[in-house]
């Protein structure tokens, strides 16, 4: 199972996020949800900020407008995750980048339909 982190978690109805985190933990993966404000997604905690204690971070999967994705690449680079998934609308020329140059994969994909294909 692949420990990941949801960048851009909200917990209203018909989010794609809120969807991403339930179908990653129903499949499995332990789930660390990162959103604007505080709240609970089933029996995920959505955290704020840049929470720390992320051991073997596996994937970061983005739900973030490249344009609020800015304050997280410091973070998102110290927590070397082993991919970033840019999921769509959240493409980012500028974060593919540095990834690549810290040797992180990055692919730009939907999360639900990795998992949906067993492809995750």
């Amino acid at each position: 199972m692949k420990k990941t982190l949801v960048i851009g978690a909200s917990s209203k109805p018909g989010r794609v996020s809120r969807e991403a985190v339930l179908k990653l933990r129903e499949a499995g993966h332990e789930v660390i949800a990162i959103g604007a404000q505080e709240d609970k997604i089933g029996d995920i905690s959505i955290q704020t900020g840049h929470p720390l204690n992320m051991d073997d971070l596996h994937t970061v999967t983005l739900y973030l407008n490249p344009n609020r994705q800015a304050d997280y690449y410091d973070y998102i680079m110290a927590l070397k995750p082993k991919r970033i998934i840019f999921n769509p609308g959240t493409e980012n020329p500028v974060l593919e980048r540095l990834a690549r140059e810290n040797n992180i994969e990055t692919e730009q994909a939907c999360t639900l339909v990795l998992l949906s294909l067993g492809a995750y």
